[in-house]
């Protein structure tokens, strides 16, 4: 009997088609070339994706939000993933407002489904136009999101990858991250974290 996949959530939270893109799919690549995996993606780019304007509809209907925007896929995904790893461009030094309006709308989802990543091992990725330039802040930040939230945060462990995944873009978009061999380490470490959290976690659960 085969080892049941791991669902494999990852979500850039860039504008562009630029190094975040690039280094969330990297890291679901890397995942599937080394881990039993299944993996779903989901950018910001070009997305309509509506801010949370605390009207409380969620909190009052238990519906979801009030907004019908492509936050839906979000919601969906979250709730099938067993695991997540969430990538952000570094914005004045902190997560950018992709990203922001993301987790902020997920107050909805979890008004329905208060359990809607529970337990679930989540990772996180930065990525500035500077070495160091804010990519720490931005992985607290979700980190932050997924404590709150009832979700594992997971960082890639000492000695090379701390919080999680740091890179250096220089702002060459994906030929810059590319370039960033220590980077890319630190999101092999976190991602590699991630998972065998994840497959512990099944294995407990099974």
């Amino acid at each position: 009997m085969g080892v049941e996949r791991i669902k494999l959530f990852g979500i850039s939270g860039s504008p562009r088609k630029a190094s975040t893109d690039y280094i969330v799919r990297e890291s679901l690549r890397y995942a599937s070339e080394k881990y039993p995996v299944e993996t779903e993606y989901f950018s910001a780019q070009g997305k309509k994706l509506n801010f949370c304007i605390h009207c409380d509809y969620c909190i009052r209907e238990k519906s979801g939000c009030i907004h019908n925007d492509d936050m839906q896929q979000v919601y969906e995904k979250l709730k099938w993933a067993d695991a997540l790893i969430i990538g952000t461009p570094v914005y004045q030094g902190m997560v950018s407002g992709q990203i922001k309006v993301i987790m902020d709308r997920c107050r909805a989802i979890a008004a329905q489904y208060p359990h809607f990543i529970m337990n679930k091992p989540g990772g996180a990725i930065a990525v500035g136009g500077d070495r160091i330039g804010g990519q720490e802040p931005s992985i607290q930040a979700i980190l932050n999101f997924y404590i709150i939230n009832g979700a594992i945060p997971v960082g890639g462990g000492s000695f090379g990858a701390n919080l999680g995944g740091t890179l250096w873009s220089k702002d060459l978009g994906a030929n810059g991250v590319r370039d960033d061999e220590e980077g890319l380490k630190s999101m092999r470490r976190t991602v590699n974290k991630l998972m065998k959290m994840a497959l512990m976690l099944k294995s407990i659960k099974d």
